[in-house]
């Protein structure tokens, strides 16, 4: 009955039974009583009605939740609805609620008592202005003026409101408001400012109440960064802040303001001092101006270094940002003096501090010894703070292979990125104290002073990250002297764990430099050996200095035990949890046969108890967890043999030539005596690991220009799979059932995953070794795909997660990953398409087709995508097949849901894309039914929520749409489909989950409406059976169509402006980025776009800048790592 009391809003509502609604909703009642009050509050804020009740409930209530729910309501209307109020309306809500906020702050207590209630009010003002000034509301900012001398507290709130309104202009507009409505905000109040600013200076120089001050400078430091320099440098303003700066309490937010006029983020700085008056330059001048200032300068510089080195990450940070802003500008100021040309090139980037007021090298180069001794401290900072560059993880995957993970999005590698770039301009500033400060660190590891396996490690980063910074001839000395320092230091130091650390900074060492390697053939050989005997090194890896756990287990929730602060570094992928343990371990006393222990590198230990057929328990402390003994699949540490095999990998693919010629004082290449003592050489490795130096060896061969020898050295190669493969076949004729042995799997699987590993170096060069093992490699493939079929026919859906199905499928996927590979490297080479593809159709094709859904490979869809990739029109007559096997059976594994099959889901898409680009005549051919289908599924892709899956299928709809504009279905295509396509864009387009796909959907509504007039269409794009009258033209037609579709969507908009904007896309339609803006403003207009993160909506332009920062660093040597570069091999 209270309900539906609250439901019925033709009278006023009654207020208390509203707030006992909203206090169950928030109250400790039962879940019944919380999920009733959320049902009738969420059908009253989304009744159109409810805003009018706002007044009524805040002159009623005296519950605050019940407040804010009002507020919420009004707040809803005047984002989406305000436009559309009446004047009056609109009038009677903007005043109540100014005069609900006067009434409020200018008392005291009432300010104090109810301060959450008036900063809503303040911000629902806000919002108001938002809308009505300046055209609607020219008083505004004099009369909040003059309200706010009225007394202490209202003059507080004014300043919050100042607040509130400069950050919703300047720092919080973009995706909020059209562009042309920040223009006019704006420019309004900068031209207003000048009364906010006598105000800000009339409360700091007379008010003595401490709460007024701290708001006067909150606003102040929001107005700071935009209002025109004259106010800060032709006022008092700057003598007034200092005197507040000595007060405590104000004295953070002085030091922002001060900040703030000193250096507003973003200011173009040599425009500024170009166009300032004398008294700007000066001040831009004053803390180098006099020998005072300079001293004073030199000692915060001094305080900061020594700040720098407290061991907080944070704090670490913010210093670093400033050493790398600071480093940067001096660098860019003496490498326009070095280099002017390149200065010149890059004028289109921000020029850095002081570069423009600089007159002459000779103060270029005072301001560069002024800054000689905190920049070479500042080095050694850097050295002895270095990040690691990379984590590299052994883990098992799903199917139980090991296989290597590299995590490079996390905060130590973002941080070793800023201290690598600081380190190589400070490099550039003085190459020969970089060189000294490096080598006298290394020196006192030698001699023991310094002696650590951090201070080993950072020092190597950081001689690792300067690699091509320096002249070639200073490099090679420099790194003859490291590398002859750190082999000085295995020898000197005992103990297997040092040299072992030692060992692994040397091949960390060697490969960031290959310029050196190539150019000294004989220590290149010294150093691939030496990684050769690393390679039977069974040391654990020390690298890391880190002991892992890793295991399968269901992710962790929150309060659960493995989420307690002092399992250090937690990180969470997937269902694989990766736990790093720090500190000593007291093991709980359990039976010793149970009971593993990994040990890590002092002082790191793991301590795993396991206890039969119940579960296992992790000690590390006092913290203790249990996960289920049956979740446990997999424990293993970082090997030694990772690092060399890497390195190895790093090495040959910038040096490879070298290897396949014969050098001076050497009878035969390097590879082929490398292949002489391969078995030996890969003795001790593990699989994976075996993979990784394949690849490095196939690198090799690659270089070889001789195809005879390529041949030879490829066969020799090989010859160790071959014998086994042959040795398997040779089984297997005699009986089949051979092949069912999971050993025997397993060898097929390593084998396989070898031969992968080269066809990824050798491309087109594998062709003579894939050919030899391709048949019999399809016939495994058949017969293992049907021993799948029957484990799942027979064992049901959870027979395709048993350990024995995984394998066999790992057997699968790996086969098609062996020919997509080599498809996709080989060149070109028709004869190459017609040799492999027809006899995959049955085997891979036929049996994709025949088997249950669970036990269909994704990588069947990548696999002739890739072909259709490659060969193109070749392969239009297959497509008529391919399509036939693939297409309806995946379309119904994917469109019950968005969950299933995500591999199928893009790879699916990926196909279709291939066949529309390449093999369209194709598409044309199939019925009227199966291209509705075809429709049917991009339309789905596209409204998918996946990014990659709905980007493919916009990036497919557009290739369609170009290919029938094209054919001679132009007409009875867009006849068909062009209504249907514009309202599906225009529905993800405004739908805040698609936002990523922004671009593509301008792309093509940009295209749909130039195509109405191209000429293209000669009929009719209406169906005159269902319109009632004829259009005079297709663009007549589509711009009343696109109003009434955009009109019914949007009733928050007028008829005037649906149509304002139709008529702007028919008007920019052949102009690109007006027509972007053009619909930019139209969602912040629709408001299906407030309040969000819009990034996505310039993510193009971000794309665009970020590509202008990679060209301004391949202009600085050494700034991009030279192992990053594609370059050329050049021989010496």
């Amino acid at each position: 009955m209270a309900a539906e009391k609250l439901r019925d809003l033709s009278q006023p509502i009654d207020v208390p039974i509203l707030d006992a609604t909203v206090s169950a909703f928030y109250g400790t009642g039962s879940k019944d009583e919380r999920t009733a009050a959320d049902q009738i509050l969420r059908e009253l804020q989304n009744n159109p009605d409810m805003w009018l009740q706002v007044v009524h409930i805040l002159q009623n209530s005296q519950n605050l939740n019940t407040k804010f729910f009002a507020l919420q309501v009004l707040e809803g209307v005047i984002k989406y609805r305000w436009n559309a109020l009446p004047v009056e309306q609109r009038d009677g809500m903007k005043n109540y609620i100014s005069d609900v906020i006067v009434q409020l702050s200018s008392n005291e207590a009432s300010f104090r008592r109810e301060r959450l209630y008036v900063n809503k009010l303040n911000i629902i003002l806000v919002q108001i202005l938002k809308h009505e000034w300046p055209a609607r509301w020219r008083s505004f900012i004099p009369d909040l003026v003059s309200a706010a001398k009225a007394s202490e507290t209202i003059c507080e709130n004014c300043m919050a409101i100042l607040k509130l309104l400069s950050e919703e202009v300047f720092d919080f507009s973009r995706g909020e408001m059209t562009q042309q409505k920040i223009k006019e905000l704006k420019q309004s109040l900068n031209s207003e400012f000048q009364l906010i600013h006598e105000l800000c200076l009339y409360v700091l120089s007379a008010s003595q109440r401490t709460e007024l001050i701290r708001a006067t400078l909150a606003t102040l430091h929001a107005f700071l960064s935009w209002i025109p320099l004259g106010y800060i440098f032709e006022s008092i303003l700057l003598e007034t802040l200092l005197k507040l700066f000595p007060v405590a309490s104000y004295r953070n937010l002085t030091l922002q303001c001060l900040t703030e006029s000193i250096l507003p983020p973003g200011t173009n700085i040599p425009d500024a001092y170009a166009n300032g008056t004398g008294e700007e330059q000066a001040h831009i001048r004053v803390l180098e101006s006099t020998s005072d200032n300079k001293a004073v300068q030199l000692m915060g510089l001094e305080y900061l270094i020594g700040i720098s080195y407290v061991d907080d990450t944070e704090v670490f940070k913010v210093c670093l940002d400033y050493w790398n802003s600071l480093v940067l500008e001096l660098f860019e100021a003496n490498h326009s003096l070095d280099n002017p040309a390149a200065a010149v090139s890059a004028m289109g980037l921000q020029v850095p501090l002081f570069s423009g007021m600089v007159d002459g090298g000779s103060q270029i180069s005072q301001r560069r010894q002024l800054y000689a001794g905190p920049m070479s401290k500042l080095r050694m900072l850097m050295i002895c703070r270095m990040a690691k560059p990379e984590e590299v993880l052994i883990v098992e995957d799903e199917n139980g292979n090991i296989v290597r993970e590299t995590l490079k999005d996390n905060d130590v590698l973002v941080q070793y990125k800023i201290m690598r770039e600081t380190l190589i301009y400070l490099a550039h500033l003085d190459h020969e104290d970089t060189e000294q400060q490096m080598l006298k660190k290394l020196n006192k590891q030698l001699n023991g002073e310094d002696w650590s396996w951090n201070n080993l490690n950072t020092l190597c980063w950081a001689i690792g990250s300067i690699s091509g910074s320096m002249m070639e001839e200073q490099e090679n000395r420099f790194l003859v002297m490291v590398i002859r320092d750190l082999l000085n230091l295995c020898e000197i130091t005992k103990g297997k764990d040092n040299k072992a650390v030692i060992a692994s900074n040397i091949m960390y060492v060697v490969g960031q430099y290959p310029k050196f390697l190539r150019a000294h053939w004989k220590f290149l050989k010294t150093v691939v050996n030496k990684l050769f005997e690393f390679m039977h090194e069974t040391h654990p890896g020390v690298q890391n200095k880190m002991a892992y756990c890793l295991f399968k287990t269901p992710r962790p929730r929150k309060g659960d035990p493995i989420l307690d602060e002092k399992a250090h570094a937690l990180n969470f992928k997937d269902s694989l949890v990766v736990v790093p343990y720090c500190g000593d371990s007291n093991v709980v006393d359990r039976d010793d046969e149970f009971v593993v222990v990994v040990m890590g590198l002092v002082p790191l230990v793991v301590v795993i108890v396991f206890q039969k057929k119940k579960s296992f328990l992790v000690v590390v402390e006092d913290l203790q967890f249990h996960i289920h003994h049956s979740n446990v699949t997999y424990m293993n540490e970082v090997f030694f043999q990772d690092m060399a095999c890497d390195t190895f990998l790093k090495i040959v693919q910038k040096c490879k030539r070298k290897f396949v010629i014969v050098q001076v004082g050497e009878h035969e290449p390097f590879v082929s005596e490398l292949l002489t003592g391969l078995k030996n050489t890969v003795g001790d490795l593990e699989p994976h690991q075996i993979h990784t130096f394949y690849e490095s060896v196939s690198q090799m061969i690659q270089a070889e220009s001789d195809p005879q020898k390529r041949d030879e050295y490829l066969q020799r190669l090989m010859e160790l799979p071959n014998q086994k493969w042959a040795e398997i076949i040779g089984q297997a004729r005699l009986s089949v059932d051979f092949l069912k042995d999971q050993d025997v799997i397993k060898t097929v699987l390593n084998i396989l995953q070898t031969n992968t590993s080269v066809a990824t170096s050798l491309g087109t060069y594998f062709l003579s070794q894939i050919s030899l093992i391709f048949l019999d490699m399809l016939n495994v493939y058949r017969m293992y795909s049907e021993l799948i079929s029957s484990s799942i026919a027979g064992g049901g859906p959870f027979a395709s997660k048993t350990s024995y199905v995984k394998l066999l499928r790992s057997v699968k996927r790996e086969t098609l990953k062996l020919i997509e590979t080599f498809l996709d490297k080989a060149e070109e080479q028709p004869q190459i398409g017609k040799q492999f593809v027809p006899p995959m159709m049955d085997p891979v094709l036929g049996d994709y087709a025949r088997n249950l859904p669970d036990a269909r490979e994704s990588e069947v869809l990548s696999l002739f995508a890739t072909i259709i990739n490659k060969y193109k029109r070749v392969m239009i007559e297959d497509v008529p097949r391919i399509f036939e096997a693939i297409f309806e059976c995946t379309l119904e594994m994917i469109t019950k849901n968005f969950e299933d099959y995500p591999e199928h889901r893009l790879k699916f898409f990926s196909l279709l894309r291939a066949i529309a680009t390449h093999c369209f005549p194709a598409l044309i051919c199939l019925s009227s039914q199966q291209l509705k289908l075809v429709m049917d599924s991009i339309i789905w892709a596209f409204r998918h929520t996946e990014r990659n899956i709905a980007e493919t299928g916009l990036n497919l709809l557009l290739e369609m749409l170009k290919n029938f504009q094209t054919s001679e279905f132009c007409n009875q295509f867009h006849r068909t489909y062009f209504v249907t396509i514009e309202q599906e864009i225009f529905a993800v387009l405004t739908d805040t989950f698609h936002k990523p796909g922004f671009k593509l959907h301008v792309l093509v509504l940009q295209h749909l409406f130039c195509l109405v007039d191209s000429g293209s269409l000669t009929e009719p794009l209406w169906d005159a059976s269902t319109v009632p009258y004829p259009y005079p033209n297709n663009t007549t037609f589509v711009q009343e169509y696109t109003i009434k579709l955009l009109g019914s969507s949007f009733p928050n908009m007028t008829t005037t402006e649906v149509s304002l904007f139709v008529k702007g896309l028919f008007d920019s339609r052949n102009d690109l980025p007006t027509f972007k803006n053009h619909i930019r403003d139209f969602l912040v207009q629709s408001k299906e776009f407030s309040a969000q993160d819009n990034k996505d909506l310039y993510a193009e332009e971000a794309a665009a800048q970020r590509e202008r920062e990679r060209q301004r660093m391949l202009t600085i040597p050494g700034l991009i790592a030279p192992s990053e570069l594609q370059d050329e091999m050049v021989d010496s």
